[in-house]
């Protein structure tokens, strides 16, 4: 599994989560498989920008308000 994937999966449902929203309603809004939404916030999944960009219009953010500080340089990358 690769790290980089494993903290975006993780912020992607942090952030699904704090906007309240279930897997498959958020899969729904943004036009995706529940169960590749599932793969990618397990971090098993290598999303394409494109999916990124869906997830996004989903949550209502920018790519950047996810994806902000990938690759680590900060105390988050020495827990890998």
């Amino acid at each position: 599994m690769d790290p980089y994937l494993d903290i975006l999966g993780k912020r992607i449902r942090a952030k699904r989560r704090a906007l309240g929203m279930s897997q498959e309603g958020f899969a729904h809004e943004a036009g995706l498989d529940r169960s590749y939404v599932g793969r990618i916030e397990r971090g098993e999944h290598n999303l394409t920008f494109a999916a990124l960009v869906k997830l996004c219009r989903a949550m209502k953010c920018d790519v950047a308000t996810i994806t902000g500080g990938i690759p680590l340089i900060t105390t988050e990358a020495s827990a890998l």
